[in-house]
């Protein structure tokens, strides 16, 4: 997979053309009903992107959940569980009481959602519609948060919420493989919500703005979310410190996700001194091998600490021993800076009737 800043591959556009007219054609036949979108008895809320990977999905749909389950509504997560073990169809990896699933048998995301919001129902499967209404017969849910959906055409969405990176508006450029695009970037304007994430510098702000003013229609005001760690988390013990804490401190950074550097950013923004850094390839499946040259680099370097992502904690709780302080994880939450007034109206404040014949 292409990562955020690779340039676009300009000798393979050829066979990016045909890929991107297949998504457009693939949409205008959902847009024209030739193909059948299915409707589920509860409002649902998409987020998603159009780039692969790396838009800060994870804590965006966290927040959303948060906004619910305090206005007191009964959530669902439904995800894909990309790169999960299991081969079962449907998967109930939180009851939003237990948690049912690790992060092999689930996908990583799922799991830490599954995490972060005790109280939702987490659920993956590859046919999101089949899968809310397993878990609709299952569990009482007033409304369904639905993980990286902005493809998932086949599933009808009261609300489609639209990520798009600012550090990485080149990947906008060019459909895949020659590009990050997953469809063209007109297919924004199907968006009832745009926020431009990792918004912390406003000169990419702008340059995000003015590439997506070429398609989106003029009412449609994008938002925007920056993220900020929030504490540190032992990966041993689920022990939780301060950011204060870690201040000063040495350490050798360490994830597999989408979007190392930004990682890298917002742990240099805690205070700690980094030392080094070793990066995988997103959704990495850590072997002890791995965690034993880990180790040995922290203790080359003489780190005080390894700082990982709570997505990769979940994968190395368990090939650590219970005694090994040194491994803390970087907890994220998302911050909305620009437009969350109109974003918690979207999401908190749903069709009377569809609330009510969810909750009927």
């Amino acid at each position: 997979m292409l990562n955020p800043g690779t340039p676009i591959r300009r000798w393979l556009l050829w066979v990016a053309a045909p890929y991107a007219l297949a998504a457009r054609l693939r949409a205008w036949l959902y847009g024209r009903g030739w193909f059948r979108q299915r409707r589920l008895p509860v409002p649902v809320i998409s987020v998603g992107n159009l780039t692969m990977g790396g838009t800060g999905k994870t804590p965006v749909v966290i927040r959303l959940a948060e906004w619910l389950s305090a206005e007191g509504k009964r959530v669902a997560i439904l995800s894909r569980g990309y790169r999960r073990n299991s081969t079962v169809s449907k998967l109930l990896v939180s009851n939003g009481q237990d948690i049912l699933a690790g992060p092999e048998e689930a996908g990583d995301e799922p799991h830490l959602m599954a995490r972060r919001c005790p109280k939702a129902i987490v659920a993956v499967g590859a046919d999101r519609y089949e899968l809310g209404r397993w878990i609709l017969d299952r569990h009482s849910v007033d409304c369904i948060l639905l993980d990286d959906g902005f493809q998932h055409l086949g599933l009808h969405r009261d609300v489609d919420i639209l990520l798009i990176d600012a550090t990485d508006v080149d990947g906008l450029g060019a459909s895949l493989p020659a590009g990050r695009l997953r469809e063209p970037i007109q297919a924004a304007h199907r968006a009832t919500s745009v926020m431009i994430t990792r918004a912390d510098d406003p000169d990419l702000v702008t340059a995000a703005l003015t590439r997506l003013r070429t398609v989106l229609s003029r009412d449609l005001i994008p938002g925007q979310i920056i993220f900020r760690p929030e504490a540190l988390v032992s990966v041993a013990s689920d022990e939780r410190r301060s950011i204060q804490w870690g201040r000063g401190k040495t350490a050798l950074l360490c994830s597999g996700i989408g979007n190392a550097a930004s990682f890298r950013m917002l742990a240099e923004a805690t205070g700690l001194s980094i030392l080094d850094e070793t990066s995988y390839a997103d959704h990495h499946r850590y072997t002890p091998v791995d965690v034993n040259d880990i180790r040995g680099r922290a203790k080359a370097v003489r780190a005080e600490l390894v700082v990982t992502t709570e997505k990769d904690a979940g994968k190395l709780a368990r090939l650590i021993g219970a005694d090994e302080a040194i491994w803390w994880a970087l907890r994220i939450g998302a911050e909305v800076t620009s437009g969350e007034d109109r974003l918690r109206e979207l999401v908190t404040h749903l069709p009377a009737a569809r609330m009510t014949e969810a909750c009927a």
